[in-house]
């Protein structure tokens, strides 16, 4: 049975588009078995330097994927950094790591194009993802397209690492997932924190409906006829939210002529509100029994300790280091 393998980096507070474009697919794998799921805290250093942030952070992490589904008895999920074994393999394979190779890394180009002061650990980001994939023979690790260079690294790392000191570690495969849906956000880009135009999964009410009830329209009034209806920015976000059907019986009435905005936003905000009603009383559960969350952690890095130990013990005696 092939290991998978997917981090979730600590950065905020997740949105619909991190559900229904990572989330969702990640928690319908576990049904499979030997499903590992990690908590990326090491890698939120990059970028974020408050700790009190990142604790909590990394703790809405753990309550919100529990909530939409995760299940500890399907799937290994921890903490990143409950498992140090990650940072000595990043050394092992770092001493074989090209520099041309880091310098290519897309992620790195991007993040100092738009500003941010480059430093060892944005460099070298790429070779801890290596580690942590490396780390626990994982057979295939499920990438959206624009994550495709950081595995092709990653096998190419572990490829030099097995031609140097001899057959050690796993090369893992990729699985391209081209159906991931791309969630648009309330200005009709990508849902996305940098852009400021997401929908959260878990929120006040208020709030959100008035988010929701703020998406901009066209001029056109309810009586005329729309042609274009299957473009509409809320008639995209119901096909995701509401039972089936039901977006296609509101984009014939938009078609028509006769339904209004504000009505189609209050039947996408109802659809939406009761989407994710189960998973925000699981999270209320989840809150009210935090010994439960870290159990789940501590359990998990247990679990996955046992498997990392054992992949760290064969590349150190590759290396010569025992």
């Amino acid at each position: 049975m092939p290991r998978i393998l997917t981090g979730i980096t600590p950065s905020g507070t997740l949105h619909i588009g991190n559900y229904f474009g990572a989330m969702r697919p990640a928690i319908e794998l576990q049904a499979g078995g030997d499903a590992y799921y990690f908590i990326a805290d090491y890698h939120s250093m990059t970028a974020l330097t408050d700790a009190a942030e990142r604790r909590a952070y990394t703790r809405g992490i753990a309550l919100d994927w529990l909530a939409c589904g995760l299940d500890p008895a399907k799937a290994v999920f921890w903490r990143q950094s409950d498992v140090p074994e990650v940072c000595e393999l990043t050394w092992l394979i770092g001493t074989l790591t090209p520099m041309g190779l880091l310098e290519r890394a897309h992620s790195y180009k991007d993040k100092t194009a738009r500003g941010i002061a480059p430093n060892f650990g944005l460099f070298a980001y790429p070779v801890l993802m290596a580690a942590d994939i490396l780390l626990y023979d994982t057979h295939v690790v499920p990438v959206g397209k624009d994550q495709k260079q950081h595995l092709e690294m990653t096998r190419d790392i572990a490829i030099k690492f097995n031609q140097t000191y001899g057959e050690t570690l796993v090369v893992p495969d990729e699985q391209i997932r081209d159906e991931v849906a791309v969630v648009p956000g309330l200005d009709g880009q990508k849902m996305s924190k940098s852009y400021g135009n997401t929908i959260e999964i878990f929120g006040d009410e208020k709030v959100l409906r008035k988010k929701i009830m703020g998406i901009v329209m066209d001029s056109r009034t309810p009586q005329e006829p729309k042609p274009d209806a299957d473009r509409n920015l809320a008639i995209q976000l119901l096909r995701l939210v509401a039972p089936a059907g039901v977006a296609a019986d509101y984009e014939n009435r938009l078609r028509a002529g006769g339904l209004g905005y504000g009505d189609l936003k209050k039947a996408l905000f109802e659809h939406y509100w009761t989407f994710f009603a189960p998973y925000r009383a699981r999270r209320a559960e989840l809150v009210a029994n935090p010994d439960y969350v870290e159990q789940v952690l501590k359990d998990g890095a247990t679990r996955a300790r046992t498997v990392a130990k054992a992949v760290l013990g064969r590349a150190r005696r590759a290396c010569g280091l025992e």
